[in-house]
């Protein structure tokens, strides 16, 4: 039985991955003076274009079936940056268990405590973390440089805003971090040509 949400086939990875970070932001412009007026909307949400590579019947079947199994936009999968499994500071090879640290956050910094202590670069600006995991994965990027106290505490800058307030003491996921995403449209297709060589490419949204 399909339950949501699905992992991608590992028979075959992503050969190009553009993605896209949208804000709803509303601009109005004087026509005689330029004069700008920003509204900032609380939407933020992650979007993504995937191509796979040319490849046989026998491993496209896989890709197909993963996609037809998601019913158009009913379903969702977990989907991260192939190219950011792991993270760029410190996080990826220094003990320490990244925690929440408080409950009730919300906004676009996370408090977290569980890090080694008076770390420097333990997160990078680019990497990212990832809350909640299944049907609550939610993934957020790292702004600024996170070094730890001397407490083994940090406050992240992140974009997104969070999501859902996590709950103290939740686990930060800092590698092989995913989130849920859900097609674009409720159309799929793929090309064969004239060897038997399948395309496939699909385009996704964040599940929110």
């Amino acid at each position: 039985m399909i339950s949501y949400p699905l992992n991608t086939p590992t028979n075959i990875g992503i050969a190009n991955i553009a993605i896209s970070a949208e804000s709803a932001v509303a601009i109005s412009q004087s026509p005689f003076t330029f004069q700008q007026q920003v509204v900032a909307h609380p939407g933020q949400r992650w979007a993504a274009s995937v191509s796979l590579p040319p490849m046989k019947r026998q491993d496209a079947e896989y890709w197909i079936a993963f996609l037809l199994s998601l019913k158009g936009q009913v379903g969702t999968f977990l989907l991260g940056d192939p190219n950011c499994v792991d993270a760029q500071g410190s996080a990826s090879t220094t003990a320490g268990s990244p925690r929440v640290n408080g409950a009730s956050q919300t906004g676009d910094t996370l408090v977290i405590d569980g890090l080694p202590l008076s770390a420097t670069g333990y997160l990078l600006p680019g990497d990212y973390i990832q809350l909640g995991s299944g049907g609550s994965a939610y993934l957020y990027k790292v702004l600024t440089q996170v070094d730890s106290d001397g407490s083994g505490e940090a406050t992240l800058d992140i974009w997104p805003n969070l999501r859902v307030s996590p709950a103290d003491n939740a686990l930060v996921i800092v590698s092989n971090t995913r989130g849920r995403f859900r097609l674009k449209d409720n159309m799929q297709q793929w090309q064969i040509n004239e060897i038997s060589s399948y395309g496939i490419t699909f385009d996704c949204v964040e599940a929110l």
